[in-house]
């Protein structure tokens, strides 16, 4: 099983000057809302009176699985090695947002299934070939869940010693939102039918059928699941357990999270089960259009800043939040106080 790392709180004391700070810029209070809420936070973050969001560490874990056998995806299992090559080329939406954002994007691949020229920009690190059919057996073995989460611990632990002021995790892998649904059933004690939905595109029969094969695993591995590892082990995939790992390390070294769509949503439920110090750290931003996504975010308490409809994964979402971020940092420090621009202070 996983050992949880120490993660500090927010500090607190950071936050309440740049609280004190916004009470004296030339404004009425709270009228940037949640702009104003996010500067404080990221003020508890950095331990500065003046935060910035300016390094941004995206990193995309990649990885195949074994259900998709069962016709879970509109998509057949060979586009995962073929999206990490278009990551890597910058072909793809997040590698495009994250060169407009200037942020570094690494792609890590945990577990693709099939051979391939490694591209510059891409670590292999496989924890297996795949997870096994979890309506067959454990989608991983309790060695394979270490090796992922260290994967991913790594990953986090280049983001950091990079710079990285934020950091974002991203997924790619074909049948990932029925690994993610079937997770979050076990840790929502949840229905199938309320949390599985189209993914790449499925039909309404697809849909149904998802449904289905998420319950057969979850009938089969019942008796197994005592809690998060055992959920991740049991029904998850290996890029789902590497971004609960990474997310923990973030975390611990003093970085908060940019959280992205449903698969990454869930990965930051378990590891908020497992890690419950991780919550504060975590900013969830958007929502997106796959069903189950809702429900995930309800039970973490979470209100995401975006709702655009987005359902690609990738850290995309996250990526188009960051510029959120930055505006609610600049407009903290950068704007006047009352003081310095000689304008009289309201009452009311």
């Amino acid at each position: 099983m996983s050992t949880s790392p120490a993660i500090a709180p927010p500090d607190t004391a950071a936050m309440d000057r740049a609280r004190a700070r916004q009470a004296n810029l030339t404004k009425p209070p709270g009228s940037l809302g949640r702009l104003e809420e996010l500067a404080v936070r990221m003020a508890g973050f950095q331990g500065s009176e003046r935060p910035s969001a300016d390094r941004v560490g995206i990193v995309v874990f990649a990885a195949d699985h074994g259900v998709a056998a069962r016709g879970v995806s509109a998509f057949p299992a060979e586009v995962t090695v073929q999206m990490i090559a278009n990551f890597a080329a910058g072909g793809a939406a997040v590698s495009v947002l994250a060169n407009r954002l200037g942020a570094s994007l690494r792609v890590v691949d945990v577990g693709s299934a099939t051979d391939y020229s490694v591209p510059e920009g891409v670590t292999l690190a496989r924890a297996g070939r795949g997870t096994a059919d979890f309506t067959v057996g454990p989608a991983m073995s309790a060695e394979a869940l270490a090796a992922a989460s260290a994967s991913g611990r790594a990953a986090a632990d280049e983001a950091v010693d990079a710079g990285a002021q934020v950091f974002v995790g991203g997924e790619m892998g074909i049948a990932n939102t029925t690994a993610a649904a079937a997770v979050a059933c076990a840790l929502l004690d949840a229905e199938p039918t309320e949390l599985a939905g189209p993914g790449t595109g499925l039909d309404a029969a697809g849909v149904s059928r998802k449904a289905a094969v998420i319950g057969e695993g979850l009938a089969r591995h019942r008796d197994a699941i005592n809690g998060p590892d055992d959920a991740l082990r049991c029904l998850g995939g290996f890029e789902i357990v590497a971004l609960a790992a990474a997310m923990e390390r973030a975390a611990a070294s003093g970085v908060p999270i940019l959280v992205d769509g449903f698969i990454v949503t869930v990965a930051a439920l378990a590891a908020v089960r497992r890690t419950p110090s991780l919550a504060p750290w975590l900013i969830f931003a958007h929502t997106s259009d796959e069903p189950g996504h809702r429900a995930v975010l309800r039970a973490l308490d979470a209100e995401p800043l975006l709702a655009l409809g987005l359902r690609l994964g990738e850290g995309s979402g996250a990526a188009a939040a960051v510029p959120l971020l930055r505006l609610a940092c600049e407009v903290h420090g950068g704007m006047a106080t009352f003081e310095e621009a000689a304008v009289a202070a309201g009452e009311g």
